[in-house]
């Protein structure tokens, strides 16, 4: 295994290089940056050329790009346009995302498998239609629309939430926002874990576990759902960062000033550095869940081996 993982992070070098040039020529020609620093107004002349030459912005983009690099390597993502520092907008901000994805993968976990091995192994029956009904909707009905009725709903007119999360965001306040964040992966989820379970259940080490005289628990639990889970592991390790990155929507309907509030800002404003920032960081968190992903295959299946 250690073999294994010494390939998977070398091979992590170029794909991590290779995105963050994307992204990062990507953000470059979203317009000019330093237009939105000087308001409404045209920035005159000396006033743009001054600007430009303190974020090196005159520079080429190839040398911009090897510069940027090269202060990551050091841990320094840049300063934003307003003079803060990328990396305090990252101590306050990956904190409250992380804590919001946590959120929402709890959900994805509990929910998610609980359903689909119910529905997995009553498929055909009406708790299977149902559920397999009420997933299809939420999965039908955009994230932004979910989030205003649960917001209108139980924070306007129950009361029992808060309709806009404080700025320390506690777990507490976050279990509606992180339950919208998780609807529509956590419908994949049951589906797709109901999937492997019914295609499984058929299989001889099942037949063979049952024949055996084997509690039922056991034989679903360690035998039919272990084997079950890995294309759900698969799925949840990618929605991890995608979670992350994608809570946009999410943290704009309830005001949480998370990884998705910042790269909004950042994209609003036209602040190369703070976008450039986040989404390396993104990208880090990606190829570290997929190899954490891949390492897990092993312990939910002991047949696989890692050459």
């Amino acid at each position: 295994m250690g073999r294994y993982v010494i390939r998977r992070l070398l091979q992590m070098i170029p794909v991590f290089i290779g995105a963050t040039l994307l992204i990062f020529l990507m953000v470059n020609v979203m317009g000019d940056p330093i237009a939105g620093l000087c308001g409404e107004r045209e920035c005159d002349p000396a006033t743009a050329a001054q600007l430009r030459k303190e974020f090196g912005l005159d520079k080429p983009v190839w040398q911009q790009y090897l510069t940027y690099m090269g202060n990551v390597f050091t841990g320094d993502f840049g300063t934003a346009f307003n003079g803060q520092p990328v990396t305090e907008l990252m101590a306050t901000a990956f904190p409250v995302t992380i804590r919001l994805t946590l959120v929402a993968i709890f959900f994805e976990i509990v929910i998610g498998i609980t359903l689909g091995v119910v529905t997995g192994l009553r498929r055909g029956r009406p708790v299977d239609t149902g559920v397999l009904l009420l997933t299809l909707v939420v999965i039908s009905v955009p994230t932004f629309v979910t989030g205003l009725l649960l917001q209108l709903l139980l924070g306007v007119e129950m009361g029992w939430i808060r309709p806009s999360v404080s700025s320390e965001a506690p777990l507490g306040e976050l279990i509606v926002p992180g339950l919208v964040l998780a609807s529509v992966s956590l419908a994949y989820v049951t589906r797709l874990t109901r999937t492997s379970i019914a295609e499984n259940k058929r299989a001889d080490y099942v037949r063979t576990a049952i024949a055996k005289g084997l509690p039922r628990r056991r034989v679903i639990g360690r035998h039919l759902l272990r084997n079950s889970l890995i294309p759900v592991v698969t799925f949840i390790g990618a929605d991890i960062g995608a979670l992350m990155g994608g809570a946009i929507v999410t943290e704009r309907i309830f005001n949480i000033h998370g990884v998705g509030y910042q790269l909004y800002q950042g994209i609003l404003r036209q602040n190369t550095q703070t976008v450039v920032g986040f989404v390396t960081v993104l990208v880090l968190v990606f190829l570290v869940v997929n190899l954490l992903v891949d390492l897990l295959y092993g312990v939910l299946d002991p047949r696989i081996r890692y050459a």
